[in-house]
């Protein structure tokens, strides 16, 4: 899967905010398993209100997915894109070194291991 731009973009700014990214932390720190929100509110302390808007926000970029399950909702950290976004920037590396005369991009990849 190819990030594009925008989706790039719509996901950075989804963790441009120190709360979102606390949040987003919490989440990946919280593995497979996911969190309820209730979990993610004492671990964070962010009140319930705020920390469900910033949950939309995150769920609408594809950082987070959020699984009803009966009355509850489980908020899980979507690893798959978020590795992607991750992605996006180092695979841009070294990609105009050499019209600069830089490195090549395999060897910084293979000195830096991206």
């Amino acid at each position: 899967m190819i990030v594009e731009l925008e989706r790039a973009a719509q996901a950075f700014s989804a963790m441009g905010s120190e709360p979102r990214l606390q949040v987003l932390l919490c989440l990946v720190r919280a593995g497979d398993a996911g969190l309820l929100v209730g979990d993610i509110q004492s671990r964070t302390g962010i009140p319930a209100s705020t920390l469900n808007h910033h949950l939309k926000f995150m769920a609408a970029a594809g950082l987070i997915d959020q699984e009803k399950q009966g009355r509850t909702i489980v908020n899980r950290a979507n690893f798959d894109f978020l590795a992607h976004v991750g992605s996006f920037i180092t695979d841009q590396c070294c990609a105009d070194a050499s019209l600069v005369g830089g490195p090549s991009a395999t060897a910084f990849k293979e000195k830096n291991n991206v």
